[in-house]
């Protein structure tokens, strides 16, 4: 027997958060992607590499495959895949603050323009910046 869950109650199990905001809208400041950058070579860069460009079975992090991986998706999805599974030799051992530099570093690594606001630590928060390999037409 299939189940048909409305859509009104599938809406209601958790919250819905509108991707209002792009990652090329500036969701990050330099400050930020700076202290990320130091935190990325204390704890990522042994795996993905100084520049980001992956080693090994580490893949890059920055460049064109990087942004069509998660083209589509939220920086709440990309902030969560690092804040379950990384370091890799600690997952989960970095705090949200440390994560949310690593993601603006990340950002900033990958030419998406900074702004005046910093990233937020908070998932669901993130969830509403839409990720996007290119740049949305204004």
């Amino acid at each position: 027997m299939r189940w048909i869950i409305p859509v009104a109650l599938t809406a209601m199990t958790g919250p819905c958060w509108a991707q209002t905001t792009s990652i090329w809208d500036g969701v990050y400041t330099d400050a930020q992607a700076a202290r990320g950058e130091l935190a990325f070579g204390a704890h990522c860069a042994n795996c993905h590499g100084a520049n980001l460009g992956g080693t090994g079975e580490a893949p890059a992090l920055a460049g064109p495959q990087f942004l069509s991986d998660f083209d589509g998706l939220s920086a709440g999805d990309l902030f969560d895949r690092i804040r379950t599974t990384m370091p890799q030799d600690n997952p989960g051992g970095l705090s949200r603050d440390q994560l949310a530099d690593i993601l603006a570093f990340l950002l900033k690594a990958n030419g998406l323009p900074s702004g005046t606001k910093e990233l937020d630590r908070r998932s669901e928060y993130l969830k509403a910046i839409g990720f996007s390999a290119a740049r949305p037409a204004k």
